[in-house]
């Protein structure tokens, strides 16, 4: 999103950004930013579908599951439920939409926070790595995005998040090690942010990309990166402020932007609980 576009976009801020009532669907929430995004949707009002493959914890050094997100979301007095999903197989994706709507009735909001990576320089990352890094960053947006634009075009709105990473952008290694497929996919998953907002702005579908301006603190990253090098890291408190704020917009207000947290707050005005 260029000045001008931040500019003609002032007036959102006033919008009341919460998703009270909605229903959402977050990927990838049994851990780390898609776990912290659902916990931060149902503490404002919304219905939260926790989706994502681990139905139990892959060990202790992954801890987390989609079960254990809706106990908390339950627990806080929210509600949820969990649908395990494969976002890279589309008859998985499409069962998924079918629950929620079967349960809810309509789907309001996506967040396509599902996202893998395999940490190596190209000459040795082997192709299938390169492949599922693709199927899942690229290609699971694209699919859970496809199979609940119909239910928010008969809605007469909705809002697409699509999780992304500095890394489509950064020069060289950047601010942690990624590789250079998970680099390239988050580019990919941008450009895709772009087309789709034109393409569905006539459903006043908003689609959106949201990127972490630092290093947040998650069990999946600290798998890659030593104690000493996470002290600069961050709590996901301001990218849940963004996603609730972009789970309010429709194609009338912000769609079609990709931009990190610390840019939306600062263009929008928008306040960090705690800060």
């Amino acid at each position: 999103m260029d000045n001008a576009s931040a500019a003609g976009q002032e007036s959102v801020a006033d919008k009341e950004c919460v998703v009270r009532g909605k229903i959402a669907i977050v990927t990838g929430a049994s851990r780390g930013i898609g776990k912290a995004i659902a916990l931060g949707f149902a503490r404002e009002g919304a219905t939260v579908v926790v989706a994502a493959r681990s139905e139990s914890a892959p060990g202790e050094s992954l801890p987390g599951s989609i079960h254990e997100t809706v106990a908390e979301i339950e627990a806080a007095g929210g509600t949820s439920v969990a649908i395990r999903c494969d976002v890279t197989d589309e008859a998985a994706v499409a069962a998924m939409v079918v629950e929620t709507l079967e349960r809810f009735g309509r789907i309001d909001v996506l967040v396509n926070n599902a996202a893998v990576d395999f940490p190596a320089p190209v000459v040795e990352l082997p192709a299938k790595r390169w492949e599922v890094i693709f199927r899942v960053n690229v290609t699971g947006p694209f699919l859970c995005s496809t199979a609940v634009i119909p239910s928010m075009a008969a809605g007469g709105a909705g809002s697409i998040i699509n999780i992304s990473s500095q890394a489509a952008t950064e020069r060289g290694k950047g601010t942690v090690g990624y590789s250079a497929a998970y680099a390239a996919s988050k580019a990919a998953l941008d450009r895709l942010t772009w087309s789709l907002a034109a393409e569905v702005g006539k459903h006043n579908i908003a689609v959106n990309a949201l990127k972490p301006s630092r290093v947040v603190d998650t069990e999946g990253m600290r798998l890659w990166a030593p104690e000493e090098e996470r002290r600069d890291w961050v709590s996901p408190g301001s990218v849940v402020t963004c996603a609730v704020f972009l789970a309010n917009q429709d194609a009338s207000g912000v769609s079609g932007t990709v931009a990190t947290d610390e840019e939306y707050i600062s263009w929008h005005g928008l306040k960090v609980a705690g800060s």
